[in-house]
């Protein structure tokens, strides 16, 4: 069990475009145990890889209630391809904006094709909170953060607060 550190807003990675993952292999596995084991100790219900700074079209989802047995999803190279007219407002928050949530529209449904962990291509059709957990994971291989959904005024002062944070924590100490 190995739990990746978060990044963070206002790091500039969170802005870059993901790239697709290529191949499915042993170390792909173990990335994704992973993020899953860095997703569940936050505690949170979605990660993408580049929330632990790999740019790669990957992210992990278990939308199952706490008294449920886990039932975690890995999704590789991610494409919506069907969106419902009808819209769902749930409130978001974002492991790499930690403590800050917001009220985020989005379409209620979404049709999802991806690639699972064993290389094989795959079709979701999700709903209700998973439908909002993957749009919002989704987003993130794409450098959209759910903070790009709100107003600019909200946008910009979550921004200037996690700016200000940032340049207050101590600088990262070199090992070796």
């Amino acid at each position: 069990m190995t739990i990746k550190p978060l990044v963070l807003l206002p790091d500039p990675i969170l802005r870059e475009t993901s790239k697709p993952v290529e191949r499915v292999d042993e170390a792909l596995r173990k990335f994704a145990d992973d993020m899953l084991d860095t997703m569940y100790d936050a505690p949170g219900i979605g990660l993408a890889a580049i929330q632990v700074g790999e740019p790669l079209r990957m992210l992990v989802v278990d939308v199952s209630d706490k008294d449920e047995e886990p039932a975690p999803l890995v999704v590789l190279n991610p494409e919506i391809v069907a969106r419902s007219d009808a819209r769902n407002v749930h409130e978001e928050g974002c492991l790499s904006i930690p403590d800050y949530y917001a009220d985020v529209e989005r379409p209620a449904r979404v049709t999802v094709n991806y690639m699972d962990i064993e290389g094989k291509m795959q079709t979701v059709e999700a709903d209700g909170l998973l439908a909002t957990c993957l749009q919002h994971e989704i987003d993130h291989l794409n450098g959209v953060l759910f903070i790009d959904y709100l107003s600019k005024l909200k946008r910009d002062m979550v921004v200037r607060k996690f700016r200000k944070l940032a340049n207050n924590r101590p600088p990262a100490r070199m090992v070796g």
